[in-house]
């Protein structure tokens, strides 16, 4: 148990990366905040672990909306005392060429990915530098926040935009023991990712085995996806490391896909 008496806010916690975090945090002794713009299945996962015996709470979380991030912030702290663990890991994903980019698009996907961790850390801060009393900030990032892919230019652009938020929140938020990190999984197979199998082996004319052999998995070491639990312990770790070594890092949990 040892989170317990932190609190932890993950966002986009009712599906995919975001439920195996909380999962992870709350399993560890956290109470956790699971916020989701999809609040019934936000609270479904709540309950399931309150059945478990951990602290959980479910928060209608828009993190395009400024106001709703400050509210449900403030809701978890009413709740809970505190917030000691951002996970920002709200996410979307669009393909396209960017010629064909939609500016709507580009402009959604940079919403909740760069948008959506600007106001959850603002929100989030407000909290952690009150009386220096601190904590940590995880971003989910992407191997494609160090690399780059045909389709996916907003996604790429926003995911690099992550590591420099979390190199400046290193710097602002030491004083105040606050510090950052972005975990960069590789390909995980959740629902954003099935949805680009088909997509991508359209956009590039091969077919849907091609693309998760050799788009997907063709750099990796193991031919294996990244998966849910890789993530999410390399998040418990750095939420439990004591000290602030690693603050300001990017982790890449990718198989060997890409290392630095």
């Amino acid at each position: 148990m040892q989170l317990q008496g932190k609190v932890a806010l993950v966002t986009g916690a009712a599906s995919g990366i975001g439920k195996e975090i909380a999962d992870a945090l709350a399993a560890a002794g956290a109470a956790v905040a699971i916020a989701d713009i999809n609040l019934a299945a936000a609270q479904a996962v709540a309950e399931d672990l309150k059945l478990k015996g951990c602290q959980a709470m479910a928060v209608d979380f828009d993190v395009t909306d400024e106001a709703a991030v400050e509210q449900g912030t403030q809701r978890v702290v009413d709740t809970f005392g505190s917030v000691d663990i951002l996970v920002s890991n709200a996410g979307i994903q669009v393909v396209n060429p960017i010629d064909q980019f939609a500016y709507a698009d580009w402009k959604r996907v940079m919403a909740i990915h760069v948008d959506g961790a600007f106001l959850t850390t603002k929100a989030a801060l407000k909290h952690m530098y009150k009386d220096d009393r601190g904590g940590i900030v995880i971003y989910t990032g992407s191997v494609h926040s160090h690399l780059a892919s045909p389709l996916k230019a907003a996604y790429v652009t926003a995911k690099h935009g992550l590591l420099g938020l979390a190199r400046v929140l290193a710097k602002e938020g030491a004083p105040h023991n606050v510090r950052s990190h972005v975990v960069c999984p590789g390909f995980v197979r959740t629902p954003l990712v099935e949805k680009q199998i088909p997509e991508q082996a359209e956009e590039l004319g091969i077919s849907e085995d091609e693309v998760i052999k050799k788009v997907m998995l063709g750099n990796t070491v193991d031919g294996e996806f990244t998966t849910l639990q890789d993530v999410a312990q390399t998040v418990l770790f750095l939420s439990t490391f004591p000290t602030a070594a690693f603050t300001g890092q990017s982790f890449v949990v990718s198989h060997g896909w890409y290392m630095h």
